[in-house]
């Protein structure tokens, strides 16, 4: 009678672990596009979807640390492109794609052309400094290049009356968005060079998504900022959006605001620096004026004295004078010198070395007090931190471990330290580190 062959009875539990192992192992990090259903954000920070199209739907998981990543908000309904990798979700047995990365559908194009075109007009030296223009330190006239209708022109303007309301500004009307934006830019940048009636051009607009600001990625834009002859300064979307108009200009600002800020100086500062130099200028003006009459009165005063008689009578009259300050420059030294020497007495007497002594072995007390106290109170940290150490140390200790009968499995001839069975083959040797002692083996079989 034949046996009966044996059968290998999977439990369900090593079913879907061995197909999560093999679907992990057999696709690579994958880019998945679709639309964004079924959007779930639990309290602990990550985002579960659904991403589907027109014919299939697949179970995606974006964790927190790659969601921080993220600059924007995901949304249901929102077409994504994701790098992911393909996995399985064991407790439910579900098929899922594991994300590392997620942009809105279309960025990613979009991005690759920005980047190939930076670096080709970068190539070209479109972008290099010693083509910047320096920018006028007080503009005659500013342009500025925008939609009227931007929120951020308001803004502009307003930043722009708060500095220096002086300078007049003129507003050149162009679409920032749009299939036409582009060339609506060059031609004002063009019309701007010829008309000559400004000395510095802002070139701006408000935040917006990468397709919002692809007018600005535009290479015939960027190649108009650099043919132009008037400076041009970029304040386009946000701190942290960069265009290739940015690249191009004379000085890139991080929004519309900080370029009207960066384009004129601050009144209240040029106001205090005449307000100096007008002080300045008076202050000197009147020094010379008297240094001018004071010479002229020496002058007459000379002239007066140069009769004999008359220089005669000053001699005697000075005599007196200096008798004078002589008897009283003898007194008041003599009043001086008794002061010093009864200064003198008072600190010799609070120098006696008695009373000095006193003080310093009063002091030696109070300090050897203190140093006691200090050196008792450190002790003691010192013995608790050391007792924590040790107890830190042992907890953490490897051997520790190894003496409740774990080991330490590593693969030779590398030594690399083994944790899971597929990292060897029936065959290879292995060293096992006991808590006292090693063991040399080779394996026979692996099981998962």
């Amino acid at each position: 009678m034949p046996l009966e062959p044996v059968r290998d009875i999977y439990s369900v539990s090593r079913l879907v672990r061995e197909s999560r192992a093999i679907l992990e192992q057999s696709f690579p990090l994958l880019w998945v596009s679709g639309e964004i259903s079924n959007l779930a954000r639990p309290a602990s920070g990550h985002i579960y979807f659904t991403l589907k199209d027109p014919a299939a739907q697949v179970r995606c998981a974006l964790f927190r640390m790659q969601r921080l990543r993220l600059r924007f908000q995901p949304q249901n309904g929102q077409q994504v492109v994701i790098r992911a990798r393909v996995s399985l979700y064991e407790a439910r047995g579900e098929f899922q794609l594991i994300a590392e990365h997620m942009e809105p559908a279309g960025e990613g194009a979009l991005r690759l052309a920005f980047e190939q075109l930076k670096a080709r007009l970068d190539a070209e030296g479109l972008f290099a400094s010693e083509h910047k223009r320096p920018l006028p330190a007080l503009p005659r006239q500013i342009g500025l290049i925008t939609s009227p209708s931007e929120a951020a022109v308001r803004d502009l303007l307003t930043v722009l009356r708060r500095r220096f309301p002086a300078i007049p500004v003129v507003i050149y009307p162009v679409s920032v968005q749009g299939g036409e934006a582009a060339r609506q830019i060059v031609r004002i940048l063009q019309l701007a060079n010829r008309r000559a009636e400004c000395d510095l051009l802002i070139l701006s607009r408000g935040g917006g998504s990468l397709e919002d600001l692809q007018p600005f990625n535009d290479e015939a834009v960027a190649r108009a900022i650099h043919a132009s002859e008037i400076p041009v300064i970029t304040g386009i979307g946000h701190e942290i959006d960069f265009t290739i108009a940015d690249y191009a200009a004379d000085l890139r600002a991080p929004t519309p605001s900080a370029a009207a800020e960066r384009a004129v100086p601050d009144q209240r500062a040029w106001r205090s620096r005449l307000g100096e130099l007008r002080r300045l200028m008076r202050q000197r003006l009147g020094e010379g004026l008297r240094r001018r009459w004071l010479r002229l009165d020496n002058l007459r005063t000379r002239l007066a004295r140069q009769a004999p008689g008359r220089r005669l009578q000053q001699r005697s009259q000075r005599l007196d004078e200096l008798s004078q300050r002589l008897r009283q420059a003898q007194a008041y030294r003599l009043l001086r010198l008794r002061g010093q020497l009864a200064g003198l007495e008072t600190r010799l007497e609070r120098q006696s070395p008695g009373q000095r002594l006193g003080q310093l072995r009063h002091r030696a007390q109070g300090l050897g007090e203190r140093l006691g106290r200090g050196m008792g109170e450190r002790l003691a940290r010192q013995r608790r931190r050391l007792g924590q150490l040790a107890r830190d140390l042992q907890t953490l200790s490897p051997l520790h471990t190894l003496e409740r009968g774990y080991a330490i499995v590593s693969r030779l001839p590398d030594d690399k330290i083994l944790h899971v069975a597929s990292e060897v083959r029936p065959g290879d040797r292995a060293r096992v580190r006991l808590a006292r002692g090693q063991l040399l083996c080779r394996v026979e079989e692996t099981r998962d």
